[in-house]
């Protein structure tokens, strides 16, 4: 079995490069036009079934690509992307550049990072991810072909950084732009990484990394 891990298309948080979080940012023109791309791209996929996070900006692009296809996107709060507290809706530069903000080891020094204010930890985020697959994914296994999850930059990575064994330390090692979506490979209840961000809209990819 095969599962498409995808993130959502661009925000105007995106691209004013600012903490987003469970913050319901919608997609803007661009982020639905780098969808319908993707859309196209995956066109000839026949995805069996399609899971997404609840926030506007991965259930819409989950939409886009599923399409006329006669399959309902199933929407989970496990695949939220990570809170950020009350420090959401401030700019990442901010966050990277004053050693004292409260995100500033999430991105400069990831292993080191605690969370505080309500703010979630790598740890959690993998662990809600993690029951998602154990209860959403492994299951279909033998009887569905492909799969498609749409969720967010920072709770893919876990996803992806946990299958890869990469530590925390080196959380950002995996590039993820917006709509990259990420191969999966789901064989005897174990997952593998056939592709890590495979960008189907043509040129730079957007938005790698923070």
């Amino acid at each position: 079995m095969i599962v498409y891990l995808m993130r959502h298309g661009e925000t105007d948080w995106n691209k004013e490069r600012r903490l987003q979080g469970r913050s319901d940012i919608p997609l803007n023109a661009f982020g639905i036009e780098l969808a319908e791309k993707t859309a196209e791209g995956m066109k000839e996929i026949p995805f069996d079934r399609a899971f997404s996070s609840p926030l506007d900006r991965a259930y819409t692009t989950a939409r886009i690509v599923i399409g006329d296809r006669p399959v309902e996107v199933v929407k989970d709060d496990r695949l939220q992307e990570i809170c950020f507290g009350p420090s959401e809706g401030q700019c990442f530069d901010r966050a990277k550049q004053d050693p004292t903000h409260p995100l500033h080891n999430f991105f400069c020094h990831p292993g080191e990072y605690h969370p505080v204010d309500g703010a979630e930890s790598f740890a959690e985020a993998r662990a809600r991810a993690k029951e998602f697959f154990d209860e959403c994914i492994f299951p279909l296994e033998g009887t569905c072909e492909n799969v498609l999850v749409v969720a967010h930059g920072a709770l893919n990575r876990s996803i992806l950084n946990a299958i890869a064994g990469i530590p925390d330390s080196d959380f950002w090692r995996i590039s993820l732009a917006n709509c990259a979506v990420s191969i999966l490979k789901v064989e005897n209840g174990k997952l593998s990484i056939l592709e890590e961000q495979k960008v189907y809209y043509g040129g730079e990819p957007v938005n790698g990394r923070p």
